[in-house]
């Protein structure tokens, strides 16, 4: 046989396949944005206020000014402009004016020649102020005689939502069980490994700035840089170095990035400030403390009748992703099971801690761990198996849910079976039920269940503009080589990667012939950012567009040069041929008939959300929650309690992810070996402490992130549910996973010893004082209640 005939496209989709920006990481050679020395930069060092909430009276800087190196100071004074995600919730400058809210708050900035002339700046920086009473919980700053921390926001609530869909309360009624109970989750920092810097530079002579930023969202800076600097958006460049990290906290932009531009105006040259990472957890934008009151109503078939959840979230001293944060947490009670009678009641509330954000699960995470602790409570308590009660509440698909979000794909059914079957989950309860536990002495083993969902981008843009969601662009020259280009922000998620895998899927090629070029705004088309966990979805459908158009253009140059019609052209990546028999061309031949007429070639491919996936107008802010397509989860976590000591370990984590369809399974099994191992961290050990407004947790030692030996085997199975409008059918893996482990994990425990934990995090000295007590009251039982 002719070996032409046996040529056949290289297929890049499904498989385990190497990041493409690996050997720069691995190699040391990859540049972040604290790598970056520019001769000549000043060293730039931020004054924070030592006061959690007090009244600007002065802020003197002369002795600063006047020390040698010295280059330029800034206060509030130096810029009114305000800052923030969303439009309507800008409520933060850059340096405090007139008032400070938060311990850690930047009041002044120097530039120096060095560090040390810097830091010895700050010291000589004089602040008077008039102390305000500070509110450091959520239920201390809506306290009837609390003072507004903003004028705008009465009893300091930033955001009040109320929604009620169906008739709750009849649903109750019908119920055969309906138990109601409180949590709490404490607050946690993403604590990525790159601390937050920039280095900006400021052009006198032609009046433009460039800025270097560890952001997820290049655009969010640029916007921003604008709108503070008082700059046309077209005297400004931003650059995205490698990212060390974000996990949310970086879709904002940062007072970091601001205030170095701020300082390279004044200077009028270049700044460069990484902050320490005390100050790293201070910047913050974490998962808010959330304060949780959660009721269910469940009929001895497991089916749930009716829900209420109020939710009471601590946002810190500015809004953020505050009014998204709250909406989401609504919104995504739905979406996952059958839901039908459902009130929510949620408050964003106002104090004077440093502000919260968007962390991975974004606003989901919280009222996941109550509803998956509430429902497993109430199935044992009814002698149900909780499996069988997630599968009575089962989504049918496609389907809209009744707050009007669209769901086109559904795998947790095919999760749940996943887990239940890889982990033993029959077996091992029918041992249980039977009367043989598991346990050696002191050790109790156990096992818990829970599912979580996430959505795969925002059907709706914060910052709208009318303009496609995602854009990607294709430049192909003489050299035949494929060249992405992208504004999707890669910060360790491997979404470059993805966009490389698309576009030589499409042509048939091998990825050593695409690069992908991200990160400067002057060379790259804009993009939304890398949040909500939208890029594989979003701009991976536009990078298959770029790629079916550039496919278009190089089928039409092989038609005329074979003297055939397009739609007899076979593209067969490296070979285009119009039959079977024919000896074709060579993919460099295409391109050099291709570029003849036009030169270099550059198509370009857009993606943009359908109206059916916008949510509805039911209630104020249903949009909020609308996605394209939802991911789902199922997870089963086996645990061991130490009843001497309270130690817990996590022995086992089986867990499913239906993600559409894995592009690449090995970053798929990275992304939810992630999140289990983040959800971890919330679950067991991490929080975000403060005494009197003072962060007592701002470093690696103190805020407890499970390490290397506390993770256990994770066991992943992959579920392909092959969404309609996903890029090759496929969903985001990078956030779902995380809330069911929480649950999962609390729900273990409760098996292993009867103890239910619904405060987090489940430290081992909270479990010993539970334990202490319940045994304290079986003696007092024992001996009569003396």
């Amino acid at each position: 046989m002719n070996v032409v005939n046996q040529i056949l496209p290289a297929h890049n989709i499904g498989d385990y396949v190497p990041m493409i920006d690996g050997p720069e990481k691995v190699s040391g050679r990859a540049k972040y944005t604290a790598d970056l020395l520019v001769p000549g930069s000043l060293a730039g060092r931020i004054f924070r206020s030592p006061y959690s909430h007090a009244e600007i009276l002065e802020v003197d800087v002369s002795e600063a000014a006047r020390l040698p190196g010295v280059k330029a100071i800034i206060t509030g004074a130096d810029c009114d402009k305000t800052f923030g995600v969303l439009p309507i919730a800008r409520s933060e400058h850059p340096l405090a004016r007139d008032r400070v809210r938060y311990r850690g708050e930047p009041v002044a900035a120097v530039a120096a020649i060095d560090d040390a002339t810097a830091k010895e700046a700050l010291r000589r920086i004089k602040l008077k102020v008039r102390e305000l009473p500070a509110y450091h919980t959520a239920h201390e700053a809506m306290a009837d005689n609390a003072i507004a921390l903003h004028t705008h926001r009465a009893k300091n609530i930033e955001r009040d939502v109320y929604f009620e869909l169906g008739n709750v309360e009849a649903a109750f009624a019908a119920a055969d069980l309906v138990r109601q109970a409180t949590y709490n989750c404490a607050e946690v920092c993403q604590n990525q490994m790159e601390m937050h810097a920039a280095l900006a530079d400021y052009d006198a002579v032609r009046d433009r700035m460039t800025v270097h930023a560890s952001t997820q969202v290049p655009y969010y800076v640029h916007l921003m840089l604008a709108q503070v600097l008082g700059m046309d958006m077209s005297r400004i460049r931003v650059v995205k170095p490698h990212v060390g990290g974000g996990f949310g906290c970086r879709t904002e932009t940062l007072n970091v990035e601001l205030i170095a531009a701020l300082l390279a105006r004044k200077a009028g040259g270049c700044v460069r400030i990484v902050v320490n990472r005390e100050e790293t957890f201070i910047t913050h934008r974490g998962r808010p403390e959330t304060d949780i009151r959660l009721k269910i109503g469940l009929r001895n078939d497991g089916r749930i009748t009716g829900v209420e959840c109020e939710c009471i979230q601590r946002g810190g001293a500015h809004s953020g992703y505050g009014v998204v944060t709250i909406l989401y947490a609504g919104s995504m009670l739905y979406a996952i099971y059958d839901l039908h009678n459902v009130r929510y009641i949620g408050k964003r509330v106002l104090t004077n801690t440093p502000p919260c954000g968007a962390f991975r699960g974004h606003g989901t995470v919280d009222v996941r761990f109550a509803f998956e602790s509430l429902l497993d409570q109430m199935a044992r308590e009814m002698g149900l198996d909780p499996i069988a009660v997630r599968r009575a509440n089962y989504l049918q698909a496609p389907t809209f849910t009744d707050n009007d979000l669209m769901v086109n794909s559904y795998g947790l059914p095919e999760c749940v079976d996943w887990v239940e079957r890889q982990s033993g989950w029959k077996e091992r309860t029918a041992r249980r039920d039977s009367g043989a536990v598991e346990k050696n002495g002191a050790i109790k083993k156990g096992l818990g269940f829970a599912c979580s969902h996430y959505i795969s981008g925002a059907s709706k843009p914060v910052n709208w503009t009318g303009e496609p969601h995602a854009t990607v662009k294709i430049k192909l020259d003489f050299d035949g080589s494929i060249v992405v280009l992208s504004g999707a922000a890669d910060i360790g998620q491997g979404s470059t990667t993805i966009l490389a895998q698309a576009v030589a899927e499409v042509l048939g090629l091998d990825l050593a012939r695409v690069r992908v070029v991200t990160g400067d705004s002057e060379v790259v088309p804009k993009d939304n950012g890398s949040y909500s966990s939208r890029v594989t979805f979003m701009v991976g459908n536009a990078a298959i567009d770029a790629a079916q158009n550039l496919k278009a253009v190089l089928i039409a140059a092989a038609a005329r040069k074979l003297d055939a019609r397009p739609g007899e052209i076979e593209c067969l990546g490296e070979l285009y041929r119009a039959g079977a028999q024919d000896k074709g061309l060579s993919f460099n031949d295409v391109v050099t008939e291709a570029l003849k007429d036009s030169g270099t070639i550059t198509v370009t491919g857009t993606y943009s959300t359908i109206p059916e996936s916008h949510g509805g107008k039911k209630y104020r802010g249903s949009a909020i929650g609308g996605t394209m397509g939802y991911s789902y989860s199922a997870q089963v976590v086996e645990v061991s309690v130490d009843e001497d000591t309270g130690v817990v370990t996590v022995d086992n984590v089986w867990v499913a992810h239906d993600c559409g369809k894995a592009l690449n399974r090995l970053t798929v099994e990275g992304q939810v070996q992630g999140s289990v191992w983040m959800g971890l961290g919330q679950a067991m050990s991490e929080e975000a402490a403060y005494h009197e407004g003072l962060m007592l947790t701002a470093n690696m030692l103190d805020y407890r992130v499970p390490t290397i030996q506390d993770s256990p085997p994770i066991e992943v199975g992959i579920v392909e549910s092959i969404d309609p409008h996903g890029p090759f059918g496929a969903k985001e893996a990078g956030e779902g996973s995380l809330a069911a482990f929480l649950p999962a994990l609390t729900n273990a425990i409760a098996d292993a010893i009867g103890l239910r934990f619904n405060d987090l995090p489940v430290t081992p000295d909270r479990v010993f004082a539970a334990l202490e007590k319940r045994a304290r009251a079986a003696a007092s039982k024992r001996n009569g209640g003396a």
